[in-house]
């Protein structure tokens, strides 16, 4: 990746997801990142150590108490010469630290701060997590839980995105500037194809066209993609289907690698199910 960011530094305060993967994505272009955890340290590190330790890798890690004068003293002196900050703490809290961003402004004029919410305003306080941003939005199966933290990771996502235009923008305008990121629009981006129709049951992309479907093969699934017109045509006339049934009895006869073999040499996209 272009190293775009070097020279930028950037202090994370956020713990968990999704500030440590934003601040991953900017460190891999360049940025210098310090991350900051509490005495007790990032619960990522108890939950998953393997992750946490790759997410911090290259960024420098230190631990302040900023409930105490000692800790906000250093934490001022980062800040002083620092281009970013990335936080995940309620609006609420972070005014409690005297750390809200009308303060942040006046002192450090040219830092701009990503704040990650959980809601936008007025419920900017309220707490919520990965899980109940899906539920509220129709994107579970119980009792399933989900197979990603869709919130979370779009939520990163749209943290390196606002901290690149509020950087650009600082460059192009001179004035630095403040963007909050609710995860539960994050997940709402997400969820727009069900919003819209497109992958509910029996929609084209929900199971309701033959090209676009899962099918059950001699040991699996396959997943079968066919979704432009010329893959359509090239599958359907080399193995002779055209109906969901013919579909279904076509790729029942073989096992799933078999057929992601037949679709690399094909130039279909299929794929096993994993």
């Amino acid at each position: 990746m272009m190293k775009v960011l070097t020279g930028i530094k950037v202090v994370n305060l956020a713990a968990n997801l999704p500030g440590p993967v934003a601040a991953q994505r900017l460190c891999a272009m360049g940025a210098e990142v310090v991350k900051v955890e509490a005495p007790s340290g990032d619960p990522m590190e108890i939950y998953h150590a393997g992750w946490y330790k790759d997410m911090l890798e290259g960024q420098t890690r230190v631990r302040l108490d900023l409930k105490s004068d000692t800790g906000r003293t250093e934490l001022d002196s980062m800040l002083g010469s620092a281009d970013l900050l990335i936080s995940a703490t309620r609006p609420a809290a972070m005014a409690r630290l005297g750390f809200d961003w009308p303060a942040l402004h006046q002192k450090y004029p040219r830092l701009c701060q990503a704040a990650i919410i959980g809601y936008p305003a007025p419920r900017e306080n309220e707490a919520g997590h990965d899980l109940t941003y899906q539920a509220s939005l129709g994107l579970l199966t119980p009792p399933h839980m989900p197979r990603t933290l869709l919130a979370d990771m779009a939520g990163a996502e749209m943290t390196v995105s606002a901290a690149l235009a509020l950087l650009l923008g600082r460059e192009r305008g001179g004035v630095a500037g403040y963007a909050e990121i609710a995860l539960s629009e994050a997940a709402a981006s997400l969820a727009e194809p069900l919003r819209y129709g497109c992958t509910v049951s029996g929609a084209n992309l929900g199971g309701g066209i033959p090209e676009y479907n899962l099918y059950k093969t001699l040991d699996g699934w396959t997943a079968v993609a066919a979704l432009e017109p010329h893959f359509k045509k090239r599958l359907e006339d080399a193995v002779g289907i055209s109906t969901l049934d013919e579909y279904q009895t076509a790729f029942a006869v073989h096992s799933s690698s078999y057929w992601h073999e037949w679709g690399q040499k094909m130039d279909v996209p299929i794929e096993t199910v994993r």
